[in-house]
């Protein structure tokens, strides 16, 4: 009896861990090309509330950040997809980890400080809400116009806050956001219904936990574009494999000149 417990308990252990086996962590950076000279940003224009916008100096430009020591470029979304052209084929409910079904719904926060929006680009789940934050001595305005997540465009006065009123629902294009009181101001966010998503940090690095072993699509976006064009939208072949490791990718090269 004891024999037969013990193998019914090594089973079921072997069976666990088996389940443990088949996600990986995916790790990768992405870097600006070696052949081009690193971009600097360059001071936007500000013509208006100049005293508050300009009091801890210029306001610079921030559609491409790229680290001069390593040449990673930051805010750069990468995220996987399932290997299917179609653009709008979702992930088997078997691909998505099971710790997963725990995520709660949380405020994904946009700021802005001084006359520029922190984080400039938003990575979001559907479910989350979008808090925006003006603790500026200055109003500020916050507009997006979208297919999926309505129009919003309120007035956000000096050091209060806005609350989306609904949470965000699927929406398979990037989302605009704009200050249309200062017209330098703009953002960017993308909202996933999948946890397999990231954004570059500033070394040009990312990391996407418990993605499924298999065959797959990662897609590499950025403001000024799709990393491959219009046939990046879809993904490039990505195998991932070494079940329960970490797999580490080779830097991928990523020109994000504006086009």
């Amino acid at each position: 009896m004891r024999l037969l417990l013990s193998c019914v308990c090594c089973c079921a252990l072997v069976s666990v861990a088996s389940a443990q086996q088949q996600w990986v962590t995916v790790k990768g950076q992405v870097v600006f090309p070696a052949n081009k000279p690193i971009p600097k940003p360059a001071a936007l224009k500000v013509d208006v509330d100049k005293k508050e916008c300009l009091a801890k100096g210029a306001v610079l430009d921030e559609s491409i950040l790229v680290n001069p020591k390593n040449r990673g470029i930051k805010n750069v979304v990468v995220y996987l997809r399932p290997n299917n052209p179609n653009l709008k084929a979702d992930f088997a409910a078997n691909q998505i980890h099971p710790a997963d079904a725990k995520r709660k719904p949380e405020e994904v926060v946009i700021d802005q400080p001084c006359c520029a929006f922190v984080k400039r680009v938003t990575v979001a789940r559907v479910g989350d809400t979008i808090v925006v934050k003006n603790p500026a001595p200055i109003a500020h305005n916050f507009f997006w116009d979208t297919a999926n997540n309505g129009t919003h465009n309120p007035t956000i006065a000096k050091q209060t806050d806005w609350t989306m009123p609904n949470p965000l629902v699927k929406e398979t294009t990037p989302i605009q956001y704009k200050c249309t009181i200062h017209p330098w101001m703009a953002g960017y966010v993308r909202i996933f219904d999948h946890p397999y998503y990231a954004i570059t940090d500033e070394d040009g690095k990312f990391e996407i936990k418990n993605a499924p072993v298999g065959n797959f699509q990662i897609v590499y976006w950025h403001e000024n574009g799709v990393r491959g064009g219009a046939k990046g939208r879809a993904g490039e072949a990505i195998q991932i494999a070494g079940a329960g490791a970490t797999m580490e990718m080779k830097p991928t090269d990523f020109d994000v000149s504006p086009k």
